[in-house]
């Protein structure tokens, strides 16, 4: 995933963690490191490998994505749903604004099983 204008669009946990970890990567070869901006860097990766983000890959999250089509989420809704995957009802009414009007019981459970079957659950 390739970040064209940095103002046109919102990224991913994922997507974050990539851009990131490359930096790290070019800094260090550079030895060349800012204080802050390594600190802030590293933390931040820290931070994410502790995510679902983790193990979630670009195809993954097209995949998703592409499955979650039918149910008319906002990017808003889809990008938190890739953030931190739904695994309950509540959660679900959590990020979907309205969910009991925009989406069935059948819908919420399809929306479940899609999220265990494509970001399957990390060891805490």
């Amino acid at each position: 995933m390739e970040t064209i204008n940095a103002h046109a669009a919102f990224l991913c946990n994922y997507e974050v963690m990539q851009i990131l970890q490359q930096l790290k990567d070019s800094t260090q070869k550079k030895h060349k490191r800012e204080g802050s901006l390594a600190t802030v860097t590293y933390e931040t990766v820290h931070y994410l490998q502790d995510t679902e983000c983790k193990n979630q890959s670009e195809q993954s999250i097209q995949k998703f994505l592409e499955a979650i089509k039918k149910f008319k989420l906002t990017k808003m809704e889809k990008l938190m749903m890739v953030n931190t995957p739904p695994r309950t009802e509540l959660e679900i009414q959590l990020i979907v604004q309205e969910s009991e009007e925009r989406l069935s019981e059948e819908d919420v459970r399809s929306i479940i099983d899609i999220v265990n079957e494509i970001f399957p659950a990390i060891a805490t």
